[in-house]
């Protein structure tokens, strides 16, 4: 049988576990994974792109688990009800293929998009960063604000949105945060003032630039996370040329991420290289760093090994028949005639 996780489901593991409690779970798995990266089946994402937005598969495997996701960004879907993102994923046995978990990965999504992020400014960041800008107050921003406060010491946030409903619902759901500090700023230029770190975090399809070089200050890191596809970016190219940039998986970010506005030798450095050592993080105080983050399957992969881990200790998720349950696996055509003589019956 294969476990099947609902978005109550995994709203009921936040609950018993906790959201803090959860990210750092989160941090650790992705850390394991990230520092086991020669051991993955690496591929790019597939994308089916349309005027409104992009639907794409992220599959990757080790030797023992497979998983994917599927996923959309659409960010006119407000208009009908929907969510910008959308999302679900599979985690299975490599050496059967049987499908172990079929999940929810919305809500999910979101905290290892914000795992990820604290995971990366851990090493880039200046230590004893306590101001962040968030430029973008939609979906994904109480889940970057909440991880950067609880496992990075923030304790200013900076707000800014063009649409000032997305803002006060932020308000709504963040203040009396112990230990959080909360500012409405009327401008990016106001917001990212004297910020140590900048996150931005849009949702429209288009080439802005939310961030330009005269914004940026010495020792600032930027967590780019809005520019996630082709035709989607968030800072002027002239940031990326003054910054050390880090990324996921390089030959996706070379087509989806900010990154898709330089030349095919400007020089960046994949994450896990610095997670292993291999590569230096930030490099002085003065150095301006930039996560060009595009969310890459090794972080669904982490987030679904930690939701069957959790929902087998918690005992949450319900068995689904997805597979059939065979008398005899070689009798598939069998199968149909068992089900007409039940509906006959």
């Amino acid at each position: 049988m294969t476990t099947v996780l609902t978005p109550r489901d995994v709203a009921r593991l936040v609950q018993r576990v906790g959201l803090p409690d959860l990210l750092r779970r989160l941090v650790a798995y992705l850390e394991a994974d990230y520092l086991r990266w020669a051991e993955f089946d690496k591929t790019p994402r597939v994308a089916a792109h349309s005027p409104d937005g992009v639907i794409e598969l992220m599959p990757i495997a080790d030797a023992s688990l497979y998983s994917f996701k599927y996923v959309n960004g659409h960010p006119k879907n407000h208009r009908f009800g929907l969510p910008t993102v959308m999302a679900f994923g599979v985690l299975a046995d490599v050496n059967t293929g049987a499908p172990a978990l079929l999940s929810e990965l919305t809500l999910t999504t979101a905290m290892r998009t914000a795992a990820t992020s604290v995971m990366v400014a851990k090493r880039l960041a200046r230590p004893g960063s306590r101001v962040m800008a968030l430029i973008g107050n939609g979906a994904q921003s109480e889940f970057q604000a909440l991880a950067f406060h609880h496992l990075l010491g923030i304790r200013e946030l900076r707000l800014f949105d063009i649409d000032p409903a997305a803002t006060a619902k932020l308000l709504a759901h963040l203040q009396g945060t112990p230990g959080l500090t909360l500012r409405v700023c009327t401008s990016t230029a106001e917001a990212v003032r004297g910020a140590d770190i900048v996150t931005t975090v849009t949702a429209d399809k288009t080439n802005a630039t939310i961030l330009t070089p005269e914004l940026i200050e010495p020792g600032m890191h930027i967590n780019g996370v809005g520019g996630d596809c082709p035709g989607k970016t968030e800072l002027h190219r002239g940031v990326l040329e003054m910054a050390r940039v880090i990324v996921e998986y390089e030959p996706q970010s070379r087509v989806e991420g900010d990154l898709q506005q330089m030349p095919a030798d400007f020089p960046v450095t994949e994450f896990w290289r610095v997670l292993a050592g291999a590569a230096p993080g930030r490099e002085s105080d003065a150095q301006v760093t930039v996560f060009d983050s595009v969310g890459f399957a090794l972080e669904d992969f982490s987030a679904l090994r930690l939701l069957h881990d959790l929902s087998r200790q918690l005992g949450l998720g319900a068995p689904l028949e997805l597979i059939p349950q065979m008398a005899d696996p070689k009798d598939l055509f069998g199968e149909l005639q068992l089900n007409h003589r039940l509906q006959a019956a």
